[in-house]
């Protein structure tokens, strides 16, 4: 069963993927922001991060370059909604910072699951 970390700052989104996810036989963490998905990634290394771009602490650029940094096989999937200006240009960033993939706020079900799979290979 692959192992997902959600970092996301809103409790929602959190809620609503890990219900997804975890229908779907995956092993889900969570994280509100950059710095504790971080720190989550290194005590519970996952298959698979789902980042948020937009967040307060520490924002998911960030995050990713640190990670890629760090463990340059990671794989990450961007999700943004866009912050206050709804401006998409972060999402191609992160792709360039290496997410695998970047999805644009609000995710259906069917395209989350199917960007997981991809990612993992399934």
């Amino acid at each position: 069963m692959p192992n997902i970390l959600i970092v996301d700052d809103d409790p929602q989104i959190r809620k609503v993927f890990r219900r997804i996810l975890e229908a779907a036989d995956y092993e889900v963490a969570e994280a509100a922001d950059g710095k504790e998905g971080a720190s989550k990634f290194r005590d519970w290394p996952p298959d698979l991060v789902l980042m948020d771009i937009f967040m307060p602490e520490q924002e998911g650029l960030e995050t990713i370059r640190e990670l890629r940094w760090d463990f340059p096989d990671v794989k990450i999937i961007a999700i943004s909604g866009g912050g206050k200006s709804g401006r998409m240009e972060p999402l191609e960033a992160a792709q360039k910072f290496g997410a695998a993939l970047a999805l644009r706020k609000p995710i259906s079900r069917e395209d989350l699951l199917a960007s997981v799979k991809e990612v993992l290979g399934e």
